[in-house]
């Protein structure tokens, strides 16, 4: 098991919504959909209470981010 994972580190949990769905395309993505995933991640270990949008924004933000670095 890996470091766990809590809402501040957007980078770490972006990198890993992308390796659990690496096909998927960004652009059909909600934030909601970014929300109930990163609480469905094994390592997820925050209060699902403390996520707002902005949280949600910066997670997609990092994903979409790593998506297009090539």
């Amino acid at each position: 098991m890996s470091d766990p994972l809590y809402w501040d580190a957007s980078y770490a949990i972006a990198l890993a919504l992308h390796n659990r769905f690496p096909e998927i395309r960004l652009e059909d993505v909600s934030l909601e959909m970014i929300f109930r995933w990163t609480l469905e991640l094994p390592d997820f270990a925050d209060d699902p209470q403390l996520v707002n949008e902005e949280i949600l924004n910066a997670i997609y933000q990092d994903w979409f981010e790593e998506v297009h670095a090539i």
